[in-house]
């Protein structure tokens, strides 16, 4: 048996998505992730919608499915949808090599990453 993911259990009023083996290093998808943490969900698609990093558009493609699970499958109010969680995780490394003088060779690592996202509705304020 491989090793199992770390998910909790969701709360009646959260809904997730996540993306499996995305081509970019964690350090990189971690930066887009922390741009969007906390925020509301139609300010962080806005976020994601004008961001200059290649995975953006990946990541709110991401979040439009949490968005659809949340209205969808748990029947939560999208205005009031806030992203609780964005979680990114390290998939696996393939690993190739390119030649390089003398007859040595060169490492060429290419990490793939795991990320989740979380929504969960915000309690109305009396």
């Amino acid at each position: 048996m491989g090793k199992k993911a770390d998910i909790r259990r969701l709360a009646d009023n959260e809904a997730a998505a996540s993306l499996r083996a995305v081509r970019i290093s964690p350090r990189k998808l971690n930066l887009v992730a922390e741009s969007i943490r906390g925020m509301k969900a139609e300010a962080a698609l806005a976020e994601l919608t004008f961001s200059n990093k290649r995975i953006s558009q990946d990541v709110k493609k991401l979040l439009e499915s949490a968005i659809a699970n949340a209205e969808n499958n748990h029947q939560l109010d999208v205005d009031r949808l806030y992203v609780k969680e964005a979680s990114v995780g390290k998939a696996f490394v393939m690993k190739r090599w390119r030649a390089r003088a003398r007859g040595r060779v060169g490492k060429l690592l290419k990490p793939f990453s795991n990320m989740r996202i979380v929504v969960c509705e915000r309690e109305e304020a009396e």
